[in-house]
């Protein structure tokens, strides 16, 4: 296949008009097929990647079904997310394993490719549990995750951990080469984020959420991530969970290297309102807001590609930007970008045409393929 006259997001991170080619499934110096995609008028981006969402289309990665990976990954496709590591939530160790033998037996042959596991709990403090589950926290566990890990084939890329926890820093020691782990759901302050970061953490899962906020004479985490230049902070641009004027200036603090969009999408998104559930809790969708019945924020309703737009045509976030954070970043972060992640010959063609008008989407291309 060869694509011409769109403007190709290029790994240097701006757009430059060119041709781009596919081979098989793979990105190419040139093609050798005769089909032609003309993308005039249209950007031509990577396919996204979400490192932290939990559901979609009615279906839960916790479901620990292949069906619902299955549908999952079909609508993360069609949406343009064309590779995924979906989350768990903070439930039982048994129920936990079998999500994780579920990924670990999933062929990968539909829909966006599954490359991990974000395991989200259980390993995180009750007192900001947000919307997981009370029932289920534990204490920070080496040889519980290393058994979950084994059980899911070796696929959890990220471990979110409350560092104040007992046993946390321990944790984090043993894990540090093993797993990328990120602070989450947490009442860590500065000085603790700071050690867990000298520690070895490198992530912050949702930045803002499930946390203290930053103010000025209680950085807390927030201020701790950003002092540290090693470290990388997920933020959710749904337009529900951070203020407009709260990313701009997050971008300002860390520079667009260090921001990772995510979803944070439960079972509701690509749904018509109504009732759902998350972690085995009752969520109500009204619009693109989903709150569990006491009015607590569970997830997200909006995809990663609808992030990517409300950031740009909302939040006045470069479009360059943007696509580096949903794109590049993102699979950086989860070791990945040798494979995916930039329109690079070698690489899978998992590429986006999106109107340069409304940033809607014209075509998705997975692993070489129109879809």
């Amino acid at each position: 296949m060869k694509i011409i006259n769109a403007k190709v997001y290029t790994e240097e991170g701006f757009f430059e008009e060119k041709e781009v080619y596919t081979d098989g499934d793979r990105i190419a110096e040139q093609s050798t097929d005769g089909e032609v995609l003309d993308g005039a008028g249209c950007y031509l981006i990577p396919g996204l990647t979400d490192i932290h969402f939990h559901g979609c289309v009615g279906r839960d990665f916790c479901d620990g079904s292949h069906e619902s990976i299955e549908a999952m990954g079909v609508y993360e496709a069609s949406q343009g997310i064309t590779t995924m590591v979906p989350a768990t939530m903070t439930l039982g160790r048994d129920t936990l394993e079998g999500i994780c033998r579920a990924a670990a037996t999933w062929p990968n042959e539909k829909g966006a490719i599954l490359c991990g596991i974000n395991m989200e709990g259980p390993f995180i403090s009750l007192e900001r549990k947000g919307a997981q589950n009370g029932a289920y926290v534990h204490q920070p566990d080496t040889e519980m995750f290393r058994e979950l890990n084994a059980a899911s084939g070796h696929l959890v890329k990220l471990l979110a951990i409350a560092p104040e926890e007992p046993g946390a820093m321990e944790c984090i020691e043993a894990l540090k080469d093993e797993v990328v782990l990120s602070i989450a759901h947490t009442t860590a302050d500065y000085e603790i984020a700071s050690e867990a970061f000298r520690k070895g953490v490198h992530h912050v899962t949702h930045l803002y959420n499930a946390m203290s906020g930053l103010s000025h004479r209680s950085p807390g985490v927030v201020g701790a991530a950003a002092d540290d230049p090693h470290v990388e902070a997920e933020l959710i641009c749904d337009g529900i969970h951070i203020h407009p004027a709260t990313v701009r200036q997050t971008f300002k603090m860390f520079g667009d290297d260090r921001i990772i969009l995510i979803s944070d999408s439960m079972e509701a998104t690509g749904m018509p309102d109504g009732e759902y559930a998350l972690g085995g809790q009752k969520v109500i969708k009204k619009g693109n807001v989903a709150t569990l019945e006491d009015g607590t924020i569970a997830g997200s309703a909006t995809n990663l590609m609808d992030c990517l737009r409300i950031a740009v045509q909302k939040m006045q976030i470069p479009l360059e930007s943007a696509v580096k954070c949903a794109a590049v970043n993102p699979a950086r972060s989860v070791g990945i970008y040798d494979r995916y992640g930039s329109i690079t010959p070698g690489k899978t063609a998992n590429l986006v045409l999106l109107k340069e008008e409304d940033l809607s989407t014209v075509q998705v291309i997975l692993k070489g393929k129109c879809i």
